[in-house]
């Protein structure tokens, strides 16, 4: 079977609140985005663009067996992924390392936050051993924040990267990071590590960030992205945000021109799905025309690639951007 995989990683920052602090804001959000601290009314059900075909074939049933044997996580499953059928039927799929507790606590993430359990140092072999076992041609490595580990977790990150070349050097390597507290000699680590592709979503809009990500900052995950492409010319810089979280049309504007400024050339949006009614609420449905619409500004705009849809995640169709930008950025290269 070929395919291709993904992993994902957290970080740890003493500027950033406790979990505690972070629970106690969980009821704010609202009233930023909002105004009043009422929810927004929504359809009780999901458009008909949003409906996807239960999983249940036989390279589903193989992956998961796979990676229940050898002790890994999914992002797919831990995030609820509506993609997770056509994935892993198709032999992708997304890994989650560094275990799956998170120590930010996102009011849009369903991963579980809290105190996580300490470092599996024997992760990234277990991790490599999976991609060579099904002959993956492309794979992507996300993690949970781990503010608890003084890199974040940085060097699990390159060191998935190494073992992953020795046992299937044909595999092009995406990573989809933490911010790292936006410490540049974690960045260095993973980027020195060569992936084809560095990864870092800022996830919303500048005017709703501190909304949806408390433990983070827009202004330096800004900086991680910039970072990142000055320390290698050659890593593709990619980055995403969802739509439908109360953002206006100009707040998109802003992030692109952002994101362009610090370097990204792969962009993608998605629609936010609210993973339960304890979570940020959805603000409307955003149409696939409107993220046709998206896709066709965003790449008017310079990006080398947008991938724009309501299903589209970080990871969805990861291996035909490398193959397509890989021919692109030589086009270029040429002249």
């Amino acid at each position: 079977m070929s395919g291709y995989l993904f992993l994902f990683c957290p970080l740890r920052d003493s500027r950033v609140e406790s979990i505690d602090d972070q629970e106690d804001r969980r009821l704010k959000p609202l009233d930023i985005i909002h105004g009043n601290g009422s929810e927004p009314p929504w359809p009780a059900q999901k458009p008909r663009w949003l409906k996807v075909r239960a999983p249940g074939g036989p390279n589903y049933v193989h992956l998961k067996e796979l990676m229940r044997g050898l002790e890994l996580n999914s992002v797919c499953e831990e995030a609820h992924c509506p993609n997770i059928g056509e994935c892993w039927e198709s032999g992708t799929a997304t890994f989650l390392i560094m275990g799956d507790v998170c120590t930010r606590n996102c009011p849009y993430c369903a991963i579980a936050h809290g105190r996580p359990e300490a470092l599996d140092e024997d992760e990234p072999r277990r991790v490599a051993e999976a991609i060579a076992k099904l002959e993956l041609n492309h794979c992507v490595i996300t993690s949970v924040d781990r503010d608890d580990l003084p890199d974040g977790g940085a060097w699990i990150f390159a060191e998935m990267i190494r073992e992953t070349r020795s046992r299937r050097p044909e595999c092009s390597i995406e990573v989809l990071t933490p911010d790292f507290r936006g410490m540049p000699e974690a960045i260095r680590t993973v980027v020195e590590a060569e992936p084809e592709i560095f990864n870092h979503n800022m996830e919303t809009v500048r005017r709703l960030h501190r909304t949806a990500r408390p433990g983070g900052r827009y202004d330096r995950s800004l900086d991680v992205l910039r970072t990142a492409r000055e320390i290698r010319d050659g890593v593709l810089i990619k980055t995403g945000i969802m739509l439908g979280l109360g953002e206006a049309a100009e707040d998109v504007d802003e992030f692109l021109d952002d994101a362009l400024e610090a370097g990204v050339q792969i962009l993608t949006l998605g629609q936010y799905l609210r993973p339960s009614p304890d979570h940020l609420p959805i603000a409307r449905y955003v149409s696939p025309e409107e993220f046709a619409d998206w896709k066709r500004i965003g790449e008017d705009r310079g990006f080398l690639h947008v991938e724009s849809g309501p299903l589209v995640r970080s990871s969805y169709h990861a291996r035909e951007q490398v193959v397509e930008l890989r021919a692109r950025v030589a086009e270029l290269a040429a002249g």
